[in-house]
């Protein structure tokens, strides 16, 4: 069987501690399925701004285009804030949605038995959330032209973000949306602003004519601050939901109160030859470094690898089983961590997950 190469950009703050937790179980899963992986790791975001000058070196953006597969971290924090746009370290990230063409990022939130009195929500409220937000990727107010900041002779400024979409764009992020619901419970909710926004309008109307193709499944649309509001109130209503880029920006990220925390929600991000997998978590500067960061999001956006990638679905879904009965046992991060639990730090976590996938073997 030909060695599967996997490109591995950690980034920043606790994204290289979590990156790695998340490559000991594909390392182990791997020796499993009989499945031969090469990892490689490569700059990306604030270290490499502070190596190269650049938030994504061209050396990495070649290696990840070589690769099967992407795992990625975090980037960002503080002390890059002040650099200019284009040097800002998720201007790495965004450019690699855009230069491999991953539009489409699918972002499950579903909430675990054992902690949803982790969530601030009550517990009837959350109790059987389990929907997937469809974000699209490399359209809108991100990528739109023009952009930028206008300078004023009095000192003043003005400043400037596009908010675009094609059809194109609009037509395929939508398959993916009902793709994606026609194998779970086949309901949808689109979300737009089309009772303000000319580039909403176009997206209800797309999204319409896509829907044609799909009278199995059940389609809604809803205006995205709405959504926001139901979305913690009555979260259960929802299976599917497809947005672009901002909306679904702030609505997965949202979704983490539903789960107890950010660093319980994984991702994955399609479209091109190659995908990426990262945690929605941030970098977390404030606990870098002490090895106290929660990495099931970063282990499970690598079970999204083996499904997705690799396909190693039956493994992926005994990466979700391994993390599911570490989590049974009581063993928690910090995050998580509630009266009683066995907190354990970042390593730990790593290995009792690997330790349940060898007990399963």
């Amino acid at each position: 069987m030909a060695t599967r190469r996997i490109a591995v950009l950690p980034g920043d703050g606790i994204g290289p501690e979590v990156t790695g937790e998340a490559v000991k179980v594909l390392k182990t899963v791997a020796r499993q399925a009989g499945v031969a992986l090469e990892f490689e790791d490569a700059l990306v975001g604030g270290c490499a701004v502070d190596a190269t000058g650049e938030p994504l070196p061209a050396k990495s953006l070649d290696l990840c285009r070589k690769a099967d597969a992407i795992m990625f971290g975090s980037v960002g924090g503080p002390k890059w804030d002040g650099l200019p746009q284009e040097q800002k370290p998720e201007r790495g990230l965004l450019a690699l949605r855009k230069e491999l063409d991953l539009y489409a990022n699918l972002r499950p939130a579903k909430t675990f038995p054992m902690l949803i009195d982790s969530s601030p929500l009550k517990r009837s409220v959350v109790e059987g959330t389990d929907l997937m937000v469809i974000r699209e990727l490399t359209g809108g107010l991100y990528f739109g032209e023009p952009r930028g900041i206008e300078k004023f002779a009095d000192g003043g400024a003005r400043a400037i973000n596009t908010m675009a979409y094609t059809s194109r764009e609009i037509e395929r992020i939508a398959r993916v949306g009902f793709d994606v619901a026609r194998k779970r419970k086949k309901k949808l909710a689109s979300v737009d602003k089309a009772n303000v926004l000319i580039v909403s309008q176009l997206w209800r109307d797309v999204v319409n004519r896509v829907a044609q193709d799909y009278p199995d499944v059940t389609l809604e649309h809803i205006l995205v601050d709405n959504c926001s509001m139901e979305l913690v109130a009555r979260p259960t209503r929802f299976d599917t939901i497809v947005a672009e880029n901002t909306f679904g920006d702030i609505l997965s990220d949202e979704a983490a109160i539903l789960v107890g925390s950010l660093g319980m929600l994984p991702s994955a991000s399609l479209g091109g030859a190659v995908a990426l997998y990262e945690p929605v978590h941030g970098t977390a500067p404030d606990i870098a470094g002490k090895g106290i960061a929660n990495p099931i999001a970063a282990i499970l956006s690598a079970g999204m690898l083996l499904k997705y990638s690799l396909d190693l679905g039956t493994h992926a879904d005994r990466v979700d089983a391994a993390v599911l009965r570490v989590l049974e046992q009581g063993y928690r991060t910090r995050d998580i961590g509630a009266s009683g639990a066995k907190v354990v730090g970042t390593g730990e976590m790593g290995d009792l997950v690997v330790k349940e996938l060898e007990a399963s073997a």
